[in-house]
């Protein structure tokens, strides 16, 4: 099978032998999967994938078709579409995965887009919903709003019913983010003044960190799941303490199978029902061939992007 590789700094395609699943796990051809930052990371030699998984290999995310079961898998039949995240290896024609992981593509959504949905759903909702406990009616403030994560808690946001507000570096951007639900839009200059928010949704840097303090609500709560390239700032602690603010950080890739097998159950039980309805829309900006793979690698480091650039594997 092919598979997409980094070595010394690069991106390649490579040959592999198709993996044999285990007796927990599903094979799965890969129709489609996203790439993310931690994928561009990685192929740089500064994001390291957990223990357990290759290095060289790339890719976070993925769906596709089940063409063999583990011995003590129940639930799943060959030929369904499913979806997950992994901590390496999917950007690829084939991947195994703990069927515990998987939650199937809902009927309405095509098999070549939906590996743009697992990473981004998953991260969005579990910064929003199980770190900040963002409820009906909170303000939320929404940082790379246009990128993949960012589409994803705009909207899983305003489906909960919060006023959201997202960040653009100009408001010709504003039509984007108000597709998705978002009421407002300020600039990085205009945070500082555009109110006090409850939740504060950092994807983008370290250095946002001060201004989301000064507009932090009282017992606001600020969640960290991107830095970029800054990831060292400083903070004025008093501010923080003065508003009763919680500050967290968290990362996806890192948790164990069963920690994202609760994670999928919970997205599977929630936003299943807006994916396939419509309500929840996939934003795919750029598709590629898994074998244009280097080149679907320079795209995504490319300014401008709206939604997600993805991988297929149709031939």
């Amino acid at each position: 099978m092919r598979a997409l590789v980094a070595r010394n700094s690069r991106v390649e395609v490579a040959e592999f032998e198709t993996p044999i699943p285990e007796p927990t796990e599903l094979l799965i051809r890969v129709t489609s999967a996203g790439i993310n930052a931690a994928d561009i990371l990685q192929a740089h030699g500064s994001y390291p994938p957990p223990p357990g998984f290759d290095p060289e290999r790339l890719g976070l995310e993925f769906a596709g078709e089940i063409v063999d079961i583990g011995t003590s898998v129940n639930g799943f039949t060959q030929g369904q579409y499913v979806m997950g995240v992994t901590g390496g290896g999917a950007h690829a024609e084939f991947i195994t995965i703990p069927a515990s992981a998987c939650i199937r593509v809902p009927d309405s959504i095509d098999p070549l887009i939906a590996g743009a949905f697992p990473e981004a759903g998953f991260t969005a909702f579990d910064a929003l919903i199980s770190q900040a406990g963002l409820s009906i009616g909170d303000r939320l403030l929404v940082h790379g709003a246009l990128g993949g994560v960012g589409t994803a808690a705009v909207q899983i946001a305003a489906l909960l019913g919060a006023e959201v507000t997202t960040v653009v570096r100009d408001h010709a951007q504003d039509p984007r983010v108000f597709s998705l639900g978002a009421r407002h839009s300020v600039t990085p200059w205009e945070i500082p003044d555009s109110g006090h928010y409850d939740v504060i949704l950092e994807l983008v840097s370290g250095d946002n960190l001060s201004s989301n303090v000064d507009a932090l609500a009282t017992e606001g709560r600020i969640v960290i799941i991107g830095i970029g390239s800054v990831a060292q700032t400083q903070i004025d602690l008093r501010r923080l303490m003065q508003k009763r603010g919680m500050l967290r950080a968290s990362t996806l890739r890192a948790r164990s199978w069963e920690q994202k097998a609760m994670l999928a159950a919970k997205v599977e039980h929630h936003l299943m029902v807006h994916l396939s309805s419509g309500a929840y829309r996939i934003i795919v900006e750029d598709r590629f061939d898994l074998s244009d793979g280097p080149a679907a690698y320079d795209r995504f480091k490319q300014p401008g992007k709206f939604g997600k650039i993805i991988l297929t594997t149709t031939t």
